[in-house]
């Protein structure tokens, strides 16, 4: 049994190394295939560079080591189609290390199930893993099954059409200014504002007050989340900084399996009240659109 990793639209196998992006095969050479899965084993957390040699090339091992894990990672994000200046998936902490910033969801390769034993000659099969039985029983098996088929057609064409519920998370401040406390607060207020316009309100029920939306993000989890205020997506965004401009980048989850359905950021020299109010749009046109298609 095998773990595997899903980020985005990629899906990666930690003992393999195998990457894959919605199901086609993504080349991604051994060594930033290691690196990569020591990244996602401590998703969220600092990886020292220190870390990553021991882990990959032990004591004893002389190798250029700066110059192989500048490389690994260049080679890791070429095949996530991500950059150092705006990462969406891996980002780089000068003399610290590295951190896989995406959201990820780890399952287990099911076990296969063993075959259900042939019928025995001559008696014939009506059904996957059924023996045949008398004809009412048949008949009355079948008019339940298209009642059930018919409640089921009923029940997802009215969840079809109910609004799809979306949750607006605080947005974090992680700059380490107190005074860009407030900027995150107010985009992501405002953002909840533009997804609660009438014409969006057609299509989408947004949440946007609720203490499960205001806990601090190494307390936060997804699930819990969309259990709490009954939400099938969640909006989060990260403020960053850099010597010249302030960076908000901003996500889109998928509640079920915390994949992660939409992302992008917005760089800023400085976040005045046009720039708060032009981000939270796009924000939230961009939601709009993935969740509704307009």
């Amino acid at each position: 049994m095998s773990d595997n990793v899903h980020f985005g639209p990629f899906t990666f196998e930690l003992e393999s190394g195998a990457l894959s992006k919605h199901g086609s095969a993504v080349r991604l050479q051994p060594q930033p295939a290691r690196v990569l899965a020591a990244l996602l084993r401590s998703a969220g957390d600092v990886v020292s560079r220190e870390g990553l040699r021991q882990e990959l090339w032990p004591t004893g091992t002389y190798v250029d080591f700066e110059r192989g894990l500048n490389f690994a990672v260049a080679h890791i994000r070429s095949a996530l189609g991500d950059s150092a200046e705006r990462p969406v998936y891996i980002e780089t902490l000068p003399k610290r290390g590295y951190r896989f910033i995406a959201p990820v969801t780890r399952v287990s390769d099911a076990p296969v199930q063993p075959p259900e034993p042939a019928p025995l000659p001559g008696e014939p099969v009506v059904a996957a893993n059924r023996r045949l039985v008398p004809a009412w029983a048949a008949l009355v098996m079948g008019v339940a099954t298209v009642a059930v088929l018919a409640a089921v057609a009923f029940a997802w064409e009215e969840y079809r059409s109910r609004p799809i519920r979306v949750a607006v998370v605080s947005f974090d401040n992680e700059t380490g200014q107190d005074t860009l406390d407030e900027v995150a607060v107010a985009i992501a207020d405002q953002t909840v504002v533009r997804l609660a316009t009438p014409e969006r309100l057609a299509r989408l029920s947004v949440v946007g007050n609720s203490a499960a939306l205001r806990r601090p993000r190494d307390f936060r989890d997804i699930k819990e989340i969309g259990r709490a205020v009954d939400v099938r997506y969640v909006v989060l965004a990260q403020m960053k900084i850099d010597a010249s401009k302030v960076r908000l980048i901003a996500h889109l989850i998928r509640v079920s399996d915390e994949a992660h359905v939409w992302a992008n950021s917005y760089d800023r020299g400085a976040f005045t009240l046009d720039a708060q109010s032009e981000i939270a749009e796009a924000i939230a046109s961009a939601v709009s659109n993935e969740l509704t298609g307009s």
